[in-house]
């Protein structure tokens, strides 16, 4: 398996980057490589120029404010995974982190390439929807911020246009009564998510203030299961409010994906008892950030 012949440039600055971007016609951005590579070698992706933006310095920070976390589009998945700040700031997206590939993925791996490429199979794209992250993006006409809602499209597809860079994330910070987990049944052969559930309780006066939830891996793009928001939001959060509250999970799934391993009626099936624990493992940890 061997690429198809392309032009490698490997630009100092992200300014030269993104005028590579405009000059070069059919370029793609190559960071950690981990999925634009296998794709290359199996042709089915053959851009004409790489850009390899991996040693630009500045875009693999991670830094944290009292309301949220910046974290840099190169910064890798082992950076996010053991970063103190978000495990102290958001620990549902370093819990996340440890769950992709294996220690030389995550070494190498990019935050930034994840989201851009959009893998329906991917960590992050749930995790950021439940959090309810942004996006800064960079061109030559400046910045722009795009909500996690907005910037995933289609299965491999997002909003960002030709030109940009995907330059930082933005996190909230959790606060005190909230609690998030994410957890996933893992293809055995990829570790990929099969489906993938994020959840994000938030505690008052012992009731639920909010919650969100949302389960990837079984449709192109993450989706939020805003019924469960809903039903449970001002009740207890017992184990019997939570089983009724994930019954409705199948109903917002549509059109599940299916392939060899998993059909799209097992995936959904997937996704409600995910569902479930995800939310109970939530409500516990919210319970303890008092």
């Amino acid at each position: 398996m061997y690429p198809a012949q392309f032009d490698y440039y490997r630009p100092k600055s992200l300014k030269e980057a993104i005028s590579l971007l405009k000059k070069k016609k059919d370029a793609k951005l190559l960071a950690g490589g981990h999925s634009l590579i296998p794709a290359m070698k199996l042709r089915v992706s053959s851009p004409a120029t790489l850009i390899d933006i991996g040693r630009i310095k500045g875009l693999e920070g991670i830094k944290a404010s009292k309301t949220s976390v910046k974290i840099g589009g190169l910064a890798t998945h082992a950076a996010i995974e053991s970063s103190p700040e978000l495990r102290s700031a958001c620990p549902i997206l370093a819990e996340a982190a440890g769950h992709i590939g294996d220690i030389q993925v995550r070494n190498r791996g990019t935050i930034g390439g994840s989201l851009v490429h959009a893998d329906p199979a991917a960590d992050y794209p749930t995790v950021m929807l439940a959090l309810e992250a942004s996006f800064t993006l960079t061109g030559v006409k400046g910045k722009r911020k795009v909500a996690a809602d907005a910037f995933f499209v289609d299965l491999f597809e997002t909003a960002l246009k030709p030109g940009e860079v995907l330059t930082d994330v933005n996190v909230p910070v959790m606060r005190a009564g909230q609690g998030g987990c994410y957890i996933k049944h893992r293809h055995p052969a990829s570790s990929y998510a099969v489906v993938g559930v994020a959840a994000i309780v938030t505690l008052a006066d012992g009731a639920v203030d909010a919650v969100q939830l949302a389960v990837g891996g079984a449709t192109p793009n993450p989706v939020l299961i805003k019924t469960v928001h809903h039903a449970l939001v001002g009740q207890k959060p017992t184990p019997a409010a939570i089983a009724s509250a994930c019954e409705n999970v199948a109903e917002a799934i549509e059109d599940p994906l299916g392939d060899l391993y998993a059909s799209g009626e097992y995936r959904t099936h997937l996704a409600t008892v995910l569902s479930r624990r995800a939310l109970t493992e939530a409500v516990k940890r919210a319970k303890k950030q008092k």
